[in-house]
């Protein structure tokens, strides 16, 4: 029997499509069916049908649209999780649809605290940096936005994390907290449900397209009821990023240099692996990753011998942790000496800007801006094709300091 997908409809946690049969005799039935039930006054409720809004990079999770209502579905909020989460988001006014939600969040949004610094930018694009009222340490935090309402002592240093203070969470009174599976956040979270505060889970660190991890902030527009705001964010980020690698699609192997990445710590190299974020966005401008062929979604960890051996001629150091110069990189660790791209000056690290106390800006709104983190590795690999742009994240080291 042939049929016709329809709307999408709630049933308990799950969203499935209507299907209509499309045999003579059984419409004929529908429609008896349809004419009793209507004048018996039942009809299915309007807000109850949705529809899926698409994602273009982003799979760890998933976006429905109903009549007064959104639902986030966190497909995978962290690696190996065998189960999701589900949110139903009401717009103001609105009585949603019933069904086993983790949480409900209810719009209009005064007051969040947040658990990451890349989530922050989020806040910071979509205009609503004066509603964070609590974040765990401060220091961590790049923001000069955020930093003016933080020396106004407008909002509450947490500590060491949030899963270590839910008292002061609670205190807060938050609309809602996003939560970070990066840590051990994670710790409270049935407590703070139970005590009616929702919190939404992030996965963005899961996503290994860098577009796929900026992509997050429809997530976080949903929660604050600007998701066509953050649509639009997010479209002038993957246009910049896709025309930035327009720039190197066309070259040839030869024309792409060798590009070393990682440091020691406790004699283990640390690096990107093949699957990585960090990876994709090297090869995307115009670089030949050494490591490209080890295979991992996170960081690589191998022996100072075997980088030596595969990485001793390699053009360029990307990525060299947070030394001030070569000088005194070489001094923490003489090994670094016998690198062809150290002795050449060729090594890039991503302090280039910082907070008030530290905080790397890399580390903040690298993740929602890789068009900026792409343009930078493109300058340095391939200056002439980027003559009139100044590094954004990344700063060379020079053999003074």
């Amino acid at each position: 029997m042939d049929s016709v997908s329809g709307l999408l409809y709630f049933e308990g946690l799950k969203i499935i499509p209507l299907q209509v049969p499309t045999s003579p005799s059984v419409l004929l039935y529908l429609l008896i069916i349809s004419f009793l039930t209507s004048c018996s006054g039942k009809e299915n409720k309007p807000e109850d049908a949705v529809e899926q809004i698409s994602l273009a990079y982003a799979k760890g999770f998933s976006i429905y649209k109903g009549e007064g209502f959104w639902r986030l579905d966190v497909i995978q909020p962290w690696i190996g999780a065998e189960e999701g989460f589900s949110y139903l988001v009401l717009e103001e006014g609105i009585e949603g649809p019933e069904g086993d939600f983790d949480a409900v969040v209810q719009l209009p949004i005064e007051r969040v605290v947040l658990t990451s610094t890349t989530q922050i930018p989020h806040l910071d694009l979509l205009g609503n940096t004066s509603a964070l009222v609590g974040f765990p340490n401060l220091s961590l935090i790049s923001s000069h936005k955020v930093w003016e309402r933080i020396e106004a002592g407008k909002i509450k240093d947490l500590g060491s994390g949030p899963s270590a203070n839910p008292e002061m969470i609670l205190n807060l009174e938050p609309d809602w907290v996003m939560i970070s599976t990066l840590g051990d956040d994670l710790r409270y979270l049935d407590l703070l449900q139970k005590a009616g505060v929702p919190c939404p889970i992030n996965g963005e660190y899961v996503e290994q397209h860098p577009l796929g991890r900026a992509e997050w902030i429809k997530f976080t527009g949903v929660l604050l009821g600007k998701y066509e705001e953050a649509k639009a964010i997010f479209e002038g980020i993957e246009s910049s990023y896709l025309n930035a690698g327009k720039l190197v699609e066309n070259l040839l192997e030869t024309q792409r240099p060798t590009v070393l990445s990682g440091v020691l710590y406790q004699d283990i190299w640390y690096a990107p692996g093949s699957e990585s974020w960090g990876t994709e966005i090297l090869e995307n401008a115009g670089g030949n990753y050494v490591f490209r062929d080890q295979e991992g979604l996170g960081s690589l960890q191998l022996s100072y011998e075997f980088v030596l051996e595969n990485a001793m001629d390699a053009e360029f150091w990307i990525g060299s942790a947070d030394f001030e110069g070569l000088k005194s990189m070489g001094e923490a660790e003489p090994r670094y000496q016998a690198f062809e791209a150290f002795k050449s000056g060729e090594v890039y690290t991503y302090t280039g800007k910082k907070g008030p106390q530290g905080g790397l800006e890399y580390f903040e709104l690298g993740y929602m801006r890789p068009d900026l983190v792409l343009k930078d590795l493109i300058k340095i690999l391939h200056p002439e094709l980027l003559p009139d742009y100044e590094l954004y994240f990344y700063n060379q080291l020079d053999e003074k300091h």
